[in-house]
């Protein structure tokens, strides 16, 4: 039983880190029911992932209108998004003009990067320091710091030896880059390097892309909003929301309940050739039921989109090189393209096989591979990130007795709902940590799901003067259990990925989100809520 102490005087209620889509969500909610907040921001502006992520041709592969916030109908009136899938510069906007229209930035610091968070076990409070040198005191520890905000860039012999400039994609310069007679590099071909090269593509001296493994790409399909659809989504926002609150992923379309082998070979075509023809997840994440755990029906899904492939690409070994035949479709992240194949039909645009010859070195001039040696102006690393666990790592956050975040997580993640982590008490990972649905969904519906249970947890706590909320070791290994069990009766597991976080040398293999979907993990989450909070000490 815990010493029921008086609570020391905290700066605040809570401190955020993060301004992106959840870190902004948290603040506005966290005011709204009367608590003292503070954001902490690494940038110089909010965005998160939207701020960080310029290079060429970011745009999200959520439709728009299912991507922005639902919890402010004004907000939802206001707001006309001008693509079917917004870009970048848009989507900042976006966030820019919520947090002025509810006047968040008053209680956001920028440029201050959070180094450590320390818990006080006798105070029960959190001391949060950044690099700037503030140094803060708080009642809880948030973080809203993105599942895929740690960058990855590989330790290649000779990185730092190259003489002309190089930086990761999540990295890209504020200021324009002008690459039009310039020879450029890009190491990668994931979702982000899909979107890079399809864009640069389009003006550029000589590209050349070194790819490690090829990706079942989908055509995006975008397009303009015009005026009568305009109007149609606005009327329609109640049916958008309530259909991405019910579907697996969050997403305007959700699977299909028949199994790939209930129709005719001519049917199933006919169904694949129709979600083709849509724009966005459809052919994933709508798909037939069974494309996801059958290694048999996932075959009738590769081999089409092998076809799709081949028949775009030119020349039949660039075409070999881009069809993915060494996992099954799906078990990587999907990237949605506006003519990435085209993009190597063009004179001026190289693909390497990285299998075949790998990178030896990078030098002062460029980069050596096994077989020859090429010269650029430019290298980019599309090289994806830490996933989940990196970004809290960078932290140094310590709980009860001085444990380490790192050292916990160090042989694998392990929290409770993907919320909170054994050790740590008053700490929440909102959507951007391990185990959470947030990680294998339309991102803001499950991040504002994560915010209003975390935030109605809080308001709990104090209607009845607690001030310790921390997870069970039982709870804790229940969920971790539970996280593996849903997984397990997917494929994802047998292909190497970020999901999987075998993109990090040295990480130790497993799955890092939740394969349970959002309805589900609503439902776990409404029932802990319902319990009074089984499997969590509060005091």
């Amino acid at each position: 039983m815990l010493k029921n102490q008086p609570p020391s005087s905290s700066d605040y209620d809570a401190v955020i880190v993060g301004a992106g889509i959840a870190g902004l969500y948290l603040l506005h909610r966290l005011r709204g029911l009367g608590f003292r907040a503070k954001v902490l921001e690494a940038g110089s502006d909010v965005g998160g992932t939207w701020y960080w992520n310029r290079y060429p041709g970011a745009r999200f592969d959520s439709e728009s209108y299912s991507y922005g916030y639902s919890f402010s109908q004004e907000l939802l009136d206001e707001w006309d998004w001008r693509e079917h899938f917004a870009p970048q510069p848009e989507t900042l906007r976006y966030l820019q003009y919520v947090a002025d229209k509810f006047e968040l930035r008053r209680d956001i610091q920028f440029n201050a990067r959070v180094n450590s968070a320390h818990y006080d076990e006798q105070q029960r409070n959190w001391r949060i320091e950044a690099e700037d040198g503030t140094e803060l005191i708080a009642r809880y520890f948030i973080t809203a710091i993105g599942g895929i905000s740690e960058p990855f860039t590989p330790d290649i012999e000779g990185r730092n030896d190259f003489d002309g400039p190089s930086w990761h994609t999540a990295r890209w310069p504020h200021e324009p880059v002008e690459l039009g007679n310039k020879r450029v590099a890009v190491i990668g071909s994931g979702a982000t390097a899909v979107q890079l090269i399809t864009e640069i593509a389009k003006n550029i001296g000589h590209l050349t892309v070194f790819q490690r493994t090829a990706n079942y790409c989908k055509p995006l399909r975008n397009s303009l909003i015009d005026d009568a659809t305009q109007a149609n989504i606005h009327a329609s926002y109640p049916e958008i929301f309530k259909k991405c609150r019910e579907s697996f992923a969050a997403f305007i379309c959700d699977f299909d309940p028949r199994s790939a082998f209930d129709v005719s070979d001519e049917e199933r075509r006919a169904f694949y050739e129709e979600l083709w023809a849509e724009p966005g997840f459809a052919f994933w994440l709508g798909n037939f039921n069974d494309i996801m755990s059958d290694p048999a029906a996932n075959e009738t899904v590769a081999q089409f989109v092998r076809e799709k492939i081949r028949e775009r690409i030119n020349d039949p070994e660039v075409a070999a090189m881009l069809t993915p035949t060494d996992h099954a479709f799906g078990t990587k992240r999907i990237p949605l393209e506006s003519g990435y194949y085209e993009a190597y039909n063009q004179d001026n645009v190289k693909l390497i096989d990285l299998k075949a010859t790998p990178i030896e070195r990078i030098t002062a001039t460029g980069i050596q591979t096994t077989d020859a040696q090429y010269t650029f102006d430019l290298i980019i690393f599309a090289t994806g990130f830490d996933a989940a666990t990196g970004a809290h790592k960078r932290i140094d956050i310590r709980g009860v007795d001085n444990l380490s975040l790192c050292e916990k997580w160090s042989t694998g993640p392990r929290t409770t709902l993907g919320m909170l982590s054994v050790g740590y008490p008053n700490m929440f990972i909102v959507g951007g940590g391990p185990q959470n649905a947030a990680g294998f969904c339309n991102g803001p519906r499950c991040l504002e799901q994560n915010v209003e249970w975390v935030c109605d947890t809080i308001a709990h706590m104090r209607e009845r003067k607690l001030t310790y909320i921390a997870a069970t070791p039982e709870a804790e290994a229940a969920w971790v259990e539970h996280v593996d069990e849903t997984v397990s009766a997917t494929l994802i597991p047998e292909t190497d990925s970020w999901f999987m976080g075998a993109n990090i040398p040295g990480k130790k293999r497993g799955f890092l989100l939740y394969a349970g979907g959002l309805p589900t993990f609503r439902k776990k989450c409404d029932a802990v809520t319902a319990s009074g909070y089984e499997g969590f000490i509060l005091a």
